[in-house]
């Protein structure tokens, strides 16, 4: 079924409205949760809306809380996230650093104590949108293997890259798992198999079920052990600087929350050859032109730039509404019921 971008923000913050969010906060977190499907990423998106509402409703967000600055070491600042919402935490210290970087060219902002951001792409955009170029990433509970175990060790510790771009934006946003948990989750509510392996089964067999692999719990690490080795890296990195938890000592709480998230903006407007994102990505899209036209019924085998598929999706999505699992739908649709009786 597809939903309106205004019916889907009307519906999500009349829903935190009523579970005591302010005005303002309920209408950036719908709109950022609005966003992401728009652009496609239903899974961290839509999807998560009932995750996050049972998380808050188990105690794990506290709605009030807001990010407070701890630490200042040079370009360098330090965040308590105090286990407020995610996504707001995130938006906020991505806008901190946007802020600094355009006073000192670049800023780094590490936030400890805070809760799952859903789609990490959203700062990276966040940031490209205000001209700047930006790095983040997060770290998780365990929920990977370390390459050579089958035993979940690692977080898939979400990374995003991102280059301002008048004709859209250059945004990378992947998990260290070959398909991130949400993924998984689309594909099984689709009833369709991965396009690839995507991780192992109980027997430890590769498989493209996504139902098997959450049920193993051990997806494949994209690159195999350079995935891991730069999972594990991206963890302590995030940890170190903001002076919070690690995917080891996340592993000790019965839910993810309280993760670490590092977040660097980079100054776009001045001393930078832009002329150089155009000529890589020409250089990128004229490579197998001939091959690449006749493929364009093709999705996912045609040339594209990291972020241009979001845009494709966000045309499509705005004319044609918000794809959105019934199922999904019908779980908001029972949360609204609820808290308005």
């Amino acid at each position: 079924m597809r939903i309106e971008s205004e019916e889907l923000h009307k519906v999500l913050s009349g829903i935190l409205n009523k579970i005591s969010f302010s005005q303002e906060r309920a209408q950036l977190f719908a709109r950022l949760i609005t966003e992401t499907s728009l652009d496609g990423v239903y899974s961290h998106g839509v999807n998560m809306f009932p995750y996050i509402i049972k998380m808050i409703e188990d105690g794990y967000i506290d709605i009030e809380a807001k990010p407070e600055l701890v630490d200042s070491i040079r370009d360098i600042e330090r965040w308590d996230g105090n286990l407020g919402p995610g996504v707001l935490n995130a938006y906020h210290c991505m806008e901190r650093a946007i802020s600094k970087a355009k006073d000192k060219g670049l800023a780094c902002v590490a936030l400890k104590n805070t809760n799952h951001w859903m789609r990490g792409g959203t700062y990276g955009w966040q940031a490209a949108n205000s001209g700047c170029a930006a790095i983040c990433f997060t770290n998780t509970a365990p929920n990977m293997p370390p390459w050579g175990s089958s035993e979940a060790r690692v977080g898939n510790n979400p990374l995003v890259f991102a280059v301002p771009r008048p004709e859209g934006h250059i945004v990378l946003d992947m998990a260290m798992s070959l398909f991130s948990y949400g993924k998984l989750n689309s594909y099984r509510l689709a009833g369709k198999e991965l396009p690839f392996p995507g991780g192992f089964d109980e027997n430890e067999e590769l498989t493209k079920d996504p139902a098997a692999i959450l049920s193993s719990r051990n997806p494949l690490p994209a690159g195999y052990w350079k995935g891991s080795g730069l999972a594990i890296m991206l963890d302590l990195m995030a940890a170190l600087l903001s002076s919070g938890a690690s995917t080891s000592l996340l592993s000790e709480l019965e839910t993810e929350h309280g993760i670490s998230q590092l977040f660097i903006a980079f100054d776009m407007s001045k001393n930078v050859n832009l002329k150089i994102v155009e000529e890589t990505v020409n250089f990128i899209q004229t490579g197998n032109k001939e091959q690449n036209n006749q493929q364009e019924e093709h999705d996912d085998r045609q040339i594209y730039y990291p972020g241009e598929r979001t845009l494709k999706r966000r045309r499509e999505n705005q004319c044609k509404g918000i794809p959105v699992e019934e199922e999904i739908w019908n779980k908001i649709l029972k949360i609204k019921q609820r808290i308005e009786n």
